[in-house]
């Protein structure tokens, strides 16, 4: 006869034990939340990056694993360094942008073949990546995330009215989108 099944760790618990070095705790904590920042950053607009913006993730909160304090939700914790990580990327992304518009200055203009067309068609990414900043973070992890909106304020280091109506704002934003594309 087996023994019954352990049910797994909290992630408080595991947090404690990624404290004190044991690589397997943490294992359980990236199998665990992986998917959940994958779709984090795809939401956020970093669809061809996620993966690496969740393994730099991870890396933080490998290095930040000793500052940790159970004193909110553990995904409160670790959504804050995907924000972090997220704010990062933009600001590599915005010096290479400005690297190669004035690359492009440089070269004589060439044809997209039609892509730039298909790339303007109204989905749900396109949407959201034309929703400011902080409007998208504060809808992605309300909705995508499915984050109270509380926790969502303890990530972003705003009160929750302003959480409130940043969803109020992005969601009328999105709605005025979607009745300009079917125009």
């Amino acid at each position: 006869m087996s023994a019954p099944l352990q049910p797994e760790p909290d992630d408080f618990t595991l947090m404690a034990q990624v404290r004190a070095g044991q690589e397997d705790a943490f294992r359980i904590l990236v199998e665990r939340h992986q998917r959940p920042l994958l779709n984090f950053f795809a939401r956020m607009g970093a669809s061809n990056h996620g993966d690496d913006l969740a393994q730099m993730t991870f890396v933080r909160l490998w290095t930040y694993r000793k500052k940790y304090k159970p004193t909110a939700k553990f995904t409160t914790f670790l959504y804050t360094l995907a924000r972090h990580t997220w704010l990062d990327f933009l600001r590599r992304q915005k010096r290479f942008s400005l690297f190669a518009e004035r690359y492009r200055e440089e070269i004589p203009a060439s044809t997209d073949g039609g892509l730039g067309q298909l790339q303007r068609q109204l989905d749900i990414q396109a949407a959201l990546e034309k929703l400011s900043p902080k409007l998208r973070e504060v809808l992605v992890l309300a909705v995508h995330q499915s984050l109270a909106y509380e926790e969502i304020a303890k990530i972003l280091r705003i009160p929750v009215g302003t959480v409130k109506s940043r969803v109020f704002n992005a969601m009328a934003t999105l709605q005025e989108l979607f009745h300009e594309n079917r125009a």
